[in-house]
């Protein structure tokens, strides 16, 4: 397998697009998510958007986007987590800043390639292009993929739950670490997604009760009230940093 971009290769974009989605519908009415549709970052990031190829045949996409980070008025990853990252990558592009560092948004691979370690050699792609971008750092909002299965632990809670190896429970922040992954902190307030009762049951084909309602394929609870006519959904992620090195300096030939 290897790895191109869109800015080298823009005829995968569909091929690429068609590799799937992040999560549930009601995943896709995060308003500031809607900022950096997959589409949108494949216009404006070509570069960061890499594909995975078997073959000629993608097998995933990483995509990514650059910012600043960190710097004085960003000493910390933000609590908002992949809500803030993104506010930051499109307030430092049209401030024009040069970046300091990359942030994954999303990892997707082929449905039917799944279980064969593609995911942990996506992530070791774009570790290398970012290096190869003269950067050192990358930071990703995790998103693990059982905890939808747990929405009422508390995401430490979850986090704390080891393998007897004492690898995370968690498949793809075990992924992570497997990788040099870095436990930062947990992201409280990652993602915010807010609508009406009525928008609530179209996305989710059921109807919210007072209080907390398990919803499939959400991380924690969403929070209800009818009075208001109103649903909250706050999903935390994790965030984990990738130490990953400066570029090899050119043999000379000295």
């Amino acid at each position: 397998m290897f790895v191109v971009n869109l800015a080298e290769r823009p005829d995968l974009l569909e091929p690429a697009l068609a590799l799937g989605d992040i999560g549930a519908e009601f995943m896709r009415h995060d308003q500031i998510g809607a900022l950096t549709r997959a589409r949108r970052l494949a216009a404006r990031w070509p570069e960061y958007f890499l594909v995975v190829l078997d073959g000629d045949v993608p097998v995933a996409r990483a995509v990514s986007v650059p910012l600043v980070f960190p710097d004085a008025e960003r000493p910390e990853l933000p609590d908002q987590g992949w809500d803030g990252i993104i506010i930051w990558a499109i307030e430092d592009a049209l401030d024009e800043r040069p970046p300091t560092c990359v942030a994954a948004l999303d990892v997707q691979v082929a449905s039917d390639r799944r279980g064969e370690g593609i995911a942990a050699q996506a992530l070791t792609f774009l570790r290398q292009s970012v290096r190869e971008r003269g950067l050192s750092r990358l930071v990703i909002p995790v998103r693990p993929t059982t905890k939808d299965q747990l929405p009422s632990l508390p995401m430490e809670r979850f986090l704390a739950r080891r393998r007897p190896d004492g690898a995370s429970a968690d498949p793809w922040v075990r992924v992570h670490e497997r990788l040099g992954g870095q436990f930062v902190k947990v992201a409280p307030f990652s993602m915010t997604i807010v609508g009406s009762l009525a928008q609530w049951q179209s996305w989710t084909g059921s109807s919210l009760d007072d209080g907390a309602n398990v919803v499939d394929g959400a991380l924690v609870p969403v929070l209800a009230s009818t009075e208001l006519d109103v649903g909250v959904y706050v999903e935390p992620n994790v965030w984990m940093e990738h130490a990953v090195g400066r570029p090899e300096a050119a043999d000379d030939g000295s």
